[in-house]
Order: C-alpha cells, then sequence, then structure tokens
C-alpha cells in the first residue's frame, strides 16, 4: 500500500493525497470490517492478496471478498523451495522421494496451518502424487525463523515467497532453490530456478495482490481506480520498486479480478477439504 500511494503521488497521477495506514489483525480481518462499514464510499481501499480468501475460509472472518468491491489485481509473486546449500537433495524429485519414504519429515512455511505456504506446499505435494495432508508442513513465526530451522538441519525444506528469497541466493549462498510456481523461469536473480513444471510438476501457485474497495462502491469510483491503478503500472518509479521487491506486474480490471478471485475461493476450498482445514 505504502508503495502504491508513493509512486502515485510522486508522479502526480492524482490530485487527491492517498493515506496509508496499517491495521494490524487476523491476517486482515480486522481492516475489512472496519471497511466493510463504509458501504458505498468512495475512498475507502484496502491491499489484499491470498489471506482475503484463506482467513474466511478458515472462519476466521464474518466477511469474505463478495462482501467488498474488486478494483484491480496489481501484481504477483510466487512460491519458491529452498533448501541448504549443502543439502543432499539437489532436485524437487529428490526431496519428494525422501518425504514419500520417511513421513517424519518435515517442510516448514512462515506462516500458519491453511495459509499460504501451507495451501501451495500442499498443492505441490498433490501434483508430486501424495495426499496433500500427508506432507508434515511445519508453521514458524515468520520466514526468519522458518530459515533458522532450515540451517540448523531441523526440517528439510522451507517454502516461502520467492520475491523475500531472491536476496538470500546467489554465489556464497547458504541456501539453494530448488524449484518456483510460476509459469515460466523468472529472471534477475531468480534466472537459473527452475519451475515445477519443467521439472515435471503440473502445477503453478501465484501469490497475488490487490486492491479492494468498500461494499457498494459506485461505479465511476471503480473506473477511475481502474484507470489510476493501470497508470501507476506503467511508471518508471512503479518498475524500479517492483524490481527492487522482485514483483510481477499482473494487472486485472474490476471484473476480471473479481471472476479471479470467486476461482481462487473455489480452488483454495478444494485444497483446504482435503487438509480437514475447511471451516466455512
Amino acid at each position: 500500500v505504502r508503495t502504491m500511494s508513493r509512486v502515485i503521488q510522486q508522479e502526480s497521477l492524482a490530485d487527491e493525497s492517498f493515506a496509508a495506514i496499517n491495521v494490524p489483525g487476523g491476517g486482515g480481518a480486522v481492516a475489512w470490517a472496519q471497511v466493510a462499514r463504509d458501504s458505498g464510499n468512495p475512498h475507502k481501499l484496502f491491499a489484499t492478496s491470498p489471506p482475503m480468501i484463506l482467513v474466511p475460509l478458515a472462519g476466521a472472518s464474518r466477511y469474505d471478498h463478495t462482501d467488498f468491491t474488486p478494483i484491480a489485481r496489481i501484481n504477483t509473486d510466487y512460491s519458491i523451495i529452498l533448501v541448504a546449500a549443502d543439502s543432499e537433495y539437489q532436485t524437487l524429485d529428490d526431496l519428494f522421494e525422501a518425504l514419500k519414504a520417511n513421513p517424519g519429515l518435515s517442510v516448514g512455511g512462515g506462516s500458519a496451518p491453511g495459509s499460504m505456504d501451507h495451501i501451495s506446499m500442499a498443492g505441490l505435494a498433490s501434483a508430486a502424487g501424495m495426499e496433500p495432508s500427508a506432507v508434515n508442513y511445519i508453521p514458524f513465526s515468520g520466514g526468519g525463523d522458518a530459515m533458522t530451522n532450515l540451517m540448523g538441519g531441523h526440517i528439510e525444506a522451507v517454502i516461502g515467497g520467492a520475491g523475500e528469497a531472491v536476496g538470500q541466493l546467489g554465489e556464497g549462498s547458504q541456501l539453494r532453490a530448488l524449484g518456483v510456481s510460476s509459469e515460466e523461469r523468472l529472471g534477475g536473480g531468480l534466472a537459473d530456478v527452475p519451475t515445477y513444471q519443467e521439472q515435471g510438476y503440473d502445477y503453478t501457485f501465484d501469490i497475488w495482490r490487490g486492491v479492494m474497495g468498500a461494499p457498494e462502491m459506485p461505479e465511476e469510483a471503480v473506473e477511475y481506480y481502474e484507470t489510476l491503478f493501470a497508470e501507476m503500472l506503467e511508471t518508471d518509479a512503479w518498475r524500479e520498486a517492483s524490481d527492487q521487491l522482485g514483483w510481477i506486474d499482473a494487472y486485472q480490471d474490476s471484473e476480471t479480478f473479481g471472476a479471479f478471485l470467486d476461482d481462487q475461493q473455489e480452488q483454495f476450498s478444494s485444497v483446504l477439504t482435503d487438509l480437514g482445514l475447511l471451516r466455512q
């Protein structure tokens, strides 16, 4: 949110100023409850990502994406599987052969059961011929904690965001990437990381980011914001920020983004059901 508001003001894309307010709690649920009370308000926006779908499905919010106005999908990141640089696992095949042979082996992530890391790992496991619930996923308090346990030899691998991992890879790194969830190889510091698909795993996973608005937002406001964010993505300031943060532009307008969210809800519901974590 802060990056978007900074670029919009820096590039003079809007006459109005945008105030970025952090509302912590409930994986976004506290912020959603505040926005939900402002039905029709054309000035209330919030940034969204997969927890917008996952948190309600886990029964942790009375609101879901259908209670709000989709504005635009902005960009995406991807999941990445990391092991220690001196690990015996050289490929995804190596890792999954070990996980299948020894169910006690574990994969860590920086978020709770049923969250993005867990869902992403479960989907990949399914593509590898495993039951999603058969993966021993260990949740940690954050990516840093997961990495500490990986380097300490307490877990076999870590699943996390590729954008966060790129700065930790490269020559002399203590980590090695086995695969990334994008359809095609990424550029920059991740150019040498193979996708899941090119290793024979028919699975992709997007860590998307978008913008939602208050319920019943006027159509003219939606159209205004659609245009604003599309223009933002074309600026040099946005491209520079995206390159630094490892983001990939993935713009969708309001209608397309809304349909995408419906599809995500269906997909995530299926995986959470397989994991025994669906609470909706």
